[in-house]
């Protein structure tokens, strides 16, 4: 008998399944590709490995939130080194490139000479994420839709946190304002990056980003908290959880993709899922609770008619989710400048501002002497669809030489180097991950759309329950780590108040 069925077997998918096994239920986890990971996948081109879409990962230090989930699973955390700088923005206006150091004295020392004048905004910011740091490490429940929901939330709320309330629906670009930071010397060159490094973390630039939240990740890179590069590729971080989830008794069926969702019905309290297996055959599995962990603009097509219309409605107002476009290469690491960082920003226009990623010598991307590069672009989606075939790879080749002339302005590399070269859009992520559009990451952390104002892990239908980058507090694996801890929490007390 089953008691849990978790739906998608991406980090929080992996991390609900893992976590729910553990503590003694008996617990399915259906997956659609023939591998774990989702956005947090790999897959290899002849001698190069390529991880999909994240390329790092926060929370492995002594104490961070990766390091307590693995020890508390029991499973040794995947090998990986700490990013130092985690990132080095280049705003392609001729001034030297911005480097997030993992030092907190070394990275005050670069934002006070990058950003003339924008210390207030910055204090301010330490404050906040301060605050919310604190608050988030005593387990709080956001958004509440439930008496005990609410008690938890109430619990890990202290003096600090409730003096940042009046922020609630503020952006970054407020925060900007109130301090000064935007009448500045370094104002404007501020706003780029803030925008740049923003949509990162929260798919919003600064204007449209919550404060509390921008003040938060802003602080990600630096100790005692930091970004990780795992060694191998960041299929290492799926491993971890399977294997986690097979020592505590959990089941991993993957090429098992969900069709429908049926709620439960007297006399039966169980749902009903049914989907279809490797082989395209059909299959049914009953449980007591559903995890899903897919983006939640699936549900309409996932539930049907029993989808609540309040909440049909909420979907519907969702915002369209971003599209990525990603260009995976491969170049001699000589054509590389010698201390070239392993993530980069490039302000650049056409596409759009680059992200970008390179591997490290020894770390399994790549035979020595050789270097992956992954450039990824946000982009929206709906042009990528319907298009005839001509058509899109016309506009494919386009965005490719856009990419291309990107990574010859940060990188040097010329045509010529390229020893392997691909680019994936909208259309393939969506087949890919099965996100509907090829989104990427959540539903981006607007003032509105954030914390209290956030969709709820649980739904309105008893026994479902939502977990991933779209739920509290967003996206990244950790982000995504926390909401699988969260929505744990949940249908653990729900499973012991009933009869």
């Amino acid at each position: 008998m089953i008691d849990v069925l978790v739906v998608g077997a991406g980090i929080a998918g992996l991390t609900t399944a893992a976590l729910l096994a553990r503590e003694g239920c008996a617990v399915t986890l259906l997956e659609a590709h023939h591998q774990t990971g989702g956005c947090a996948g790999t897959f290899r081109r002849g001698p190069y490995v390529f991880d999909v879409g994240a390329t790092q990962v926060a929370g492995l230090e002594p104490g961070g939130p990766h390091a307590r989930l693995f020890a508390r699973l029991g499973v040794p955390a995947p090998a990986a080194t700490p990013l130092d700088p985690g990132c080095v923005v280049d705003l392609a206006d001729g001034s030297p490139p911005v480097a997030l150091w993992r030092d907190p004295a070394r990275w005050r020392e670069e934002r006070e000479r990058q950003f003339p004048g924008s210390g207030a905004f910055w204090s301010l910011c330490d404050r906040l994420q301060a605050a919310t740091w604190a608050f988030a490490e005593r387990d709080p429940i956001l958004p509440p839709r439930s008496w005990w929901d609410l008690t938890q939330l109430l619990r890990a709320l202290d003096p600090a946190l409730l003096a940042t309330g009046i922020l609630t629906t503020s952006s970054m670009v407020d925060l900007l304002r109130l301090t000064g930071a935007a009448r500045g010397p370094g104002g404007a060159r501020l706003r780029r990056f803030l925008d740049l490094q923003l949509r990162l973390y929260s798919q919003e630039p600064a204007d449209r980003t919550a404060a509390l939240y921008g003040a938060t990740v802003l602080s990600i890179v630096q100790e005692p908290r930091g970004l990780w590069h795992p060694l191998g590729s960041m299929q290492t971080l799926s491993a971890a959880l399977e294997e986690a989830l097979a020592a505590h008794g959990g089941v991993l069926r993957l090429r098992h993709r969900v069709r429908r969702l049926r709620p439960p019905s007297t006399p039966d309290p169980r749902w009903i899922v049914d989907g279809e297996g490797p082989k395209g055959e059909a299959f049914t599995m009953r449980a007591r609770d559903v995890v899903v962990s897919l983006p939640p603009q699936t549900l309409p097509d996932l539930l049907g008619e029993a989808l609540p219309t309040g909440w049909r409605r909420r979907l519907e107002r969702l915002n369209e989710p971003s599209g990525a476009l990603v260009f995976y290469g491969a170049v001699e690491r000589r054509h590389l400048h010698a201390a070239v960082a392993s993530h980069l920003q490039l302000d650049w226009a056409d596409p759009g501002s680059l992200f970008v990623s390179v591997s490290q010598e020894g770390d399994g991307r790549a035979p020595r002497g050789e270097a992956t590069v992954i450039a990824s672009v946000f982009t929206p989606s709906r042009p990528w669809f319907g298009l005839e075939e001509a058509a899109y790879q016309a506009r494919k080749r386009l965005a490719m030489a856009g990419i291309q002339a990107g990574l010859q302005r940060l990188l040097g590399l010329e045509a010529h180097h390229w020893r392997h070269g691909e680019l994936a859009t909208p259309r393939g992520w969506q087949g890919w991950t099965g996100r509907p559009g090829g989104g990427v990451g959540g539903l981006g952390q607007h003032p509105w759309r954030s914390g209290l104002l956030g969709l709820p892990s649980r739904t309105p239908l008893p026994g479902l329950w939502l977990c991933g980058d779209s739920i509290h507090p967003g996206e990244g694996t950790a982000g995504v780590s926390a909401s699988a801890e969260m929505v744990c929490r949940q249908v653990l007390q729900a499973r012991r108040s009933r009869p």
